[in-house]
């Protein structure tokens, strides 16, 4: 799949997730998982938005208020992240995110 240009976003939080998706999966796992947070830690062309009181309490309020859905608080935070940044395309193949109206681009 051919992006074009796009300045990656993420946060903190999907850093979190992604590590600890691997913790459990052996030593090579674990280690490839910390090199490409890492590499996108350094990379200067990606945009991480850092974990904040912020940022936990808007994904917090969010996440109360679609209790019905089965939101993890990651997505939540997602959410109100791409919102407040007027993101509206999510690499993610996760129907929440087109319950909320965003644009999915993996499928």
């Amino acid at each position: 799949m051919a992006l074009g240009k796009v300045r990656p976003v993420t946060t903190d939080e999907i850093l979190t997730e992604l590590l600890d998706g691997l913790a459990l999966r052996g030593p090579f796992l674990t280690e490839a998982a910390a090199r490409v947070v890492r590499r996108i830690l350094d990379d200067e062309s990606v945009t991480v938005h850092s974990q904040s009181r912020e940022s936990f309490l808007a994904g917090l309020s969010f996440y109360e208020q679609r209790s019905d859905k089965g939101y993890s608080l990651v997505d939540c935070v997602s959410m109100t992240t791409m919102r407040r940044q007027g993101i509206t395309e999510v690499l993610t193949n996760d129907r929440h995110f087109i319950l909320e109206g965003f644009k999915v681009l993996l499928r």
